[in-house]
């Protein structure tokens, strides 16, 4: 099976790497583009900022190829965010796979919910209302590990939600396209759980 992990310029990429490796699997890291048309599964992660990572990929023509991959696709992070269709940061256009818009959390103590809560969200949540085979075997308020400031609003296309100050999209899928604010690589057991269902789909 051919693993392709989108190469730009956002951070985290070594580590789902590093991930694919301890299921016993080999990804290849990369922006050419034949190569990600072709391989069997595509995951598009990233650490960063918004407007510069679609910057980059909209330089290399990576945004009309990702938008027009048949095969499975999972982003993780920006990733995720950068496939719904617009984000707060720096009024960012994005890929538009997703109908959902990408929000900043608003500040500690701005309402109930957020007296206590620090932006970003770094650490440990649960996931609940589970859909999709992302989310086969796995239990639902499952822990996963988070580190985000943005966060994609409840729509149509959440299959995972999440409770921090607010509830949001933990998990977004369309068709083939399959997005978690989570960082499976860094979710321990769970998150390689969810890591090897995407690679059955």
């Amino acid at each position: 099976m051919a693993i392709t992990i989108i190469k730009y310029n956002a951070g985290n990429i070594q580590s789902v790497l590093f991930a694919m490796e301890r299921i016993g699997l080999t990804a290849e890291v990369t922006d050419d583009v034949e190569k990600i048309r072709s391989a069997d599964k595509v995951i598009f992660p990233g650490v960063g900022e918004a407007s510069t990572a679609m910057h980059y990929l909209k330089e290399r023509g990576l945004d009309v190829v990702i938008r027009n991959l048949k095969q499975p696709v999972l982003g993780i992070c920006l990733g995720m965010q950068l496939m719904c269709k617009y984000s707060e940061e720096n009024a960012t256009t994005c890929l538009g796979i997703f109908d959902e818009e990408v929000r900043r959390y608003k500040a500690e103590g701005s309402g109930p919910r957020a007296i206590g809560l620090k932006v970003p969200q770094i650490g440990w949540n649960n996931i609940y209302d589970l859909k999709t085979d992302l989310f086969k075997g796995v239990k639902d308020k499952s822990f996963c590990y988070f580190v985000h400031s943005y966060y994609a609003s409840l729509g149509g296309h959440t299959v995972a939600t999440t409770d921090y100050i607010l509830p949001y999209s933990s998990a977004l899928q369309r068709d083939n396209f399959y997005g978690v604010q989570f960082h499976p690589e860094k979710s321990a057991e769970v998150g390689e759980f969810i890591l090897k269902n995407f690679l059955t789909i």
